[in-house]
C-alpha cells in the first residue's frame, strides 16, 4: 500500500469518526444552550445560577443514595423508551406508554397481593412477568382498534392512557385500596415481592440491570434479526415492505406487543422496587418523557440508554436544586423542557445530513 493510499484510508476513517460523533456533539451543544438559557432564568428569579447548578450536580451525583435514586428513575424511562423507539422505527406512533405502565403496575400488585406466601425468589419474577403481559395486552387492544376500526394509533393510545390511569384509580378506590389510608393506595406488599437490592444501604434495585438488558436485547432484535429488518423496512417504505411480503397488520401488532410488554414491565418494576405498593398516579409523566427520550436517542435502543440516564439524573438533580436553592418549582420543569427542546432540535439538525 502506497503512502497516498494510507493517507486516503486514514482520512476516510477520520471522516467516519467525525460523522458518527456529529449527533453527540450536537446533542451536547443543545444541552449547553438549554443550561445557559435556564441559567438566565435562574438569575432572573434572584438566584445564583452557579450555586443552582452546583446543587443540581450534587443532587444527582453527590452520593450513592442520589445515584441510586437516579438509576431507579431511569429504569422505567429506559424500558418504555425502548419500546417507543421500536414502534417509531416501524412508523407505528405509540404514545400509550403511560397507560401501559399503569396497567402493568396494577397487574403486578394484584399478583403480589394474591400470593403473599410465595417464595421470595419467585414472587417478584412472576409479578413482573404478569405486569409485562398486562402491558402487552393493553397495547394489543390499541393495535386491534387500529386494525379493525382504522382509528389511528396516535388517538387510540393517547386516549387509552387516560383509561388505564382511571382504571387504576378506580381499583384503588375499591377492592385494592388500603382501608383507612388517607391517599388512594394499595396495602404494602409482602417483603417477598420486593425486588432485590443491588447495593447495600441504598434503594437501588435490580430493575436497572433488567432495563439495560432490555436495551441490548432490543438493539439485537432491531439490527440482527429478520423481525427487526421487517420493522425497519416497514418504517422506511411501506410499499417496499408490502412488495417484500411483510405483513403490515402482523408487524404492527407484533411491535405493539413488544412495546406494551416493556412498558408493563416498567410499571411492575416501579411498584415492586420503589413504592412497594400501588399508588394513584405513580405512572404520571413516564410515558410522555419516554417519547422524548426515544427521539433524542435517535430511535436506536443503544441511543436510548444515554438519553434515559441523562434525563433521570437531570430530574433527580433538578429536584435537589429546588430544595437546596429554593428555585421556584415551575422553573425546574422549564429547565427540563428547554433541555428536551434544544436536544431534539440538535437531533433534527442531524437528520437531513443522515438522510443525505
Amino acid at each position: 500500500m502506497t503512502t497516498t493510499d494510507t493517507l486516503d484510508t486514514t482520512f476516510t476513517r477520520v471522516l467516519s469518526v467525525v460523522a458518527a460523533a456529529r449527533p453527540f456533539v450536537l446533542a451536547l451543544a443543545g444541552v449547553g444552550l438549554a443550561l445557559a438559557l435556564s441559567g438566565l432564568l435562574v438569575l432572573g428569579s434572584g438566584k445564583n445560577p452557579l450555586v443552582a447548578y452546583g446543587s443540581l450536580a450534587s443532587g444527582a451525583l453527590g452520593s450513592r443514595d442520589r445515584i441510586a435514586v437516579a438509576l431507579n428513575k431511569a429504569t422505567p424511562y429506559l424500558l418504555t423508551a425502548t419500546g417507543v423507539a421500536l414502534c417509531f422505527r416501524a412508523q407505528v406512533i405509540n404514545i400509550g406508554g403511560e397507560g401501559q405502565i399503569a396497567v402493568g403496575g396494577l397487574a403486578a400488585t394484584w399478583v403480589a397481593l394474591a400470593l403473599p406466601d410465595a417464595p421470595a425468589g419467585v414472587l417478584p419474577i412472576v409479578a413482573a412477568l404478569v405486569g409485562a403481559l398486562a402491558g402487552a395486552a393493553w397495547a394489543a387492544l390499541a393495535a386491534l382498534v387500529r386494525l379493525t376500526r382504522n382509528v389511528h394509533e396516535v388517538l387510540v393510545t393517547l386516549l387509552m392512557n387516560f383509561i388505564g390511569v382511571l382504571f387504576v384509580s378506580e381499583m384503588l378506590h375499591g377492592e385494592l385500596g388500603e382501608p383507612g389510608a388517607g391517599f388512594p393506595q394499595s396495602p404494602l406488599l409482602a417483603r417477598a415481592a420486593w425486588l432485590p437490592r443491588l447495593v447495600r444501604e441504598t434503594d437501588l434495585h435490580v430493575g436497572i440491570l433488567v432495563a439495560v438488558a432490555a436495551v441490548v436485547a432490543a438493539h439485537l432484535l432491531l439490527w440482527r434479526t429478520p423481525f427487526g429488518f421487517r420493522l425497519r423496512l416497514r418504517g422506511a417504505s411501506a410499499p417496499a415492505a408490502i412488495y417484500a411480503g411483510v405483513s403490515m397488520k402482523r408487524s404492527l401488532l407484533s411491535v405493539m406487543l413488544v412495546a406494551g410488554g416493556l412498558a408493563g414491565l416498567a410499571g411492575a418494576l416501579e411498584v415492586l422496587g420503589v413504592h412497594y405498593r400501588l399508588i394513584e398516579g405513580f405512572s404520571s409523566g413516564f410515558g410522555f418523557t419516554a417519547v422524548s427520550i426515544a427521539l433524542i436517542g435517535g430511535l436506536n435502543p443503544l441511543g436510548v440508554l444515554p438519553a434515559g440516564l441523562f434525563f433521570a439524573f437531570l430530574e433527580t438533580g433538578a429536584l435537589a436544586m429546588q430544595r437546596a436553592v429554593a428555585v421556584p418549582s415551575p422553573l425546574v420543569f422549564v429547565i427540563q423542557g428547554l433541555t428536551m427542546v434544544f436536544v431534539l432540535a440538535a437531533v433534527a439538525l442531524h437528520a437531513p445530513a443522515r438522510r443525505a
